[in-house]
């Protein structure tokens, strides 16, 4: 059976930033979901907008990260099979559709539908940009091409922090902000988003008779476990899952555990915000660093930086100056670890299973962005959240660090 034709690639095009511009805007819509229904859900709650309440606010957080969960694992095959470009242009036209829905819904079951299927586009909006701009960088080298794209996350999410504190009490507006941004993204990507030349490139060679047709690279799921892949495999999954529930984890409940701690709630929020500084900071250091040494390196020393800095933010300090260096240095080494594993995912995979690589790990990852909160909640109802939930943390960014261990450090594209 014959692939699509896809979208003929200019190598001008890709020679200028357009590209990665588009790819980090795209990439900023799931830093402003990240947000948008954590302000909201207070509005919702306390004016009973469309009949919310509490068990409704839970169902369709839930379903928002069932959405994104399910969107970035579905992602993988369609991406290798019909291209970066179509993909990423339809995901970023349905989530806007919907998330424009959302804030014309006349009611709760409507919102958690919308929610959910904007969440399956949203979801495999960012594993489509990774892939695409992997394959964008000619250098080949991945690392800071990656963790810059990942930066328009935590861009989004401040954009959308900033316009919540003017605009939360009227949640509807929030919800059009970020559809019609979205639309108005969708021309730009038909006009100035060309197809992946890499991608085309293996396409033609799939279809190109083979001296060696078992040496040749496999697509789609068949290619995450060919060879050695198996243990490349098993091993970003379960570091992509460490790495997410850290990163959901501590930004849900820091502002509560700190709180717990003894400090005060005002500088309790201060920390969230110095601890996505610092996430900033440290995917701009983490991607300059991994094109330099090498990718798994770097991440093998993030996740064990940040499993120290994490069990540090369990003693009390007397200093709100040394404590917030505390948690910025802890903010560099969490929040970079996680991009660190799809950046690896990145360069290892062949073009031909990179999509469904990167949207498998994401998808993986997004169950420990659930487990996260529940646990970190479940310590905080106990009342033992400080110290033990850093405890917790720690052991986490250990197992991360064992995870990227027992990967391999090169795998050709045959799997060997």
């Amino acid at each position: 059976m014959s692939t699509p034709a896809v979208a003929p690639a200019v190598r001008t095009a890709t020679a200028t930033r357009w590209p990665a511009i588009l790819c980090w805007l795209a990439v900023a819509l799931e830093g402003f979901d990240l947000v948008v229904l954590g302000a909201v859900i207070p509005e919702l709650l306390a004016t009973n907008a469309i009949g919310f309440t509490t068990e409704a606010a839970t169902l369709v957080a839930t379903m928002s990260l069932v959405g994104v969960g399910l969107g970035a694992a579905a992602v993988g095959p369609v991406a290798d099979r019909f291209g970066r470009r179509y993909t990423i242009i339809f995901c970023v036209l349905v989530f806007s559709i919907f998330t424009l829905l959302v804030a014309f819904s006349p009611n709760v079951a409507l919102f958690t539908t919308f929610r959910f299927i904007a969440g399956l586009a949203l979801g495999a909006v960012m594993p489509g940009c990774l892939a695409y701009i992997s394959e964008h960088n000619k250098s080949g080298k991945t690392g800071k091409a990656t963790t810059l794209t990942m930066t328009g996350y935590h861009a989004g999410a401040v954009a959308i922090s900033l316009l919540a504190v003017f605009y939360s009490h009227n949640w509807h507006l929030l919800f059009i902000a970020g559809g019609v941004a979205g639309l108005v993204l969708v021309p730009l990507l038909w006009w100035k988003l060309p197809e992946s030349q890499e991608f085309v490139d293996a396409q033609t060679a799939k279809e190109t008779p083979a001296d060696n047709a078992d040496a040749a690279p496999k697509s789609g799921m068949a290619g995450l476990f060919m060879g050695r892949f198996k243990l490349v495999t098993i091993g970003v999954w379960a570091a992509s899952f460490m790495g997410l529930l850290l990163v959901y984890g501590l930004n849900t409940w820091l502002p509560k555990i700190m709180a717990d701690a003894g400090y005060e709630v005002s500088d309790s929020l201060v920390m969230l915000l110095v601890m996505n500084v610092g996430a900033v900071v440290g995917l701009v250091t983490a991607g300059w660093l991994a094109d330099k040494h090498g990718t798994k390196p770097i991440v093998l020393m993030w996740f064990l930086l940040a499993a120290v800095f994490l069990a540090a933010l369990s003693i009390p300090m007397t200093s709100q100056i040394l404590l917030n260096i505390a948690v910025f240095i802890t903010g560099v080494f969490v929040f970079s670890a996680q991009v660190l594993v799809y950046a690896f995912v990145s360069a290892i995979y062949p073009p031909t299973a990179r999509g469904t690589a990167i949207g498998m790990a994401s998808a993986v990852g997004r169950i420990g962005a659930i487990v996260g909160p529940f646990i970190t909640g479940t310590l905080v109802t106990a009342g033992i959240a400080y110290p033990w939930g850093f405890y917790l943390f720690a052991v986490v960014a250990v197992f991360g660090f064992a995870a990227m261990a027992i990967v391999p450090k090169a795998v050709d594209h045959a799997g060997r």
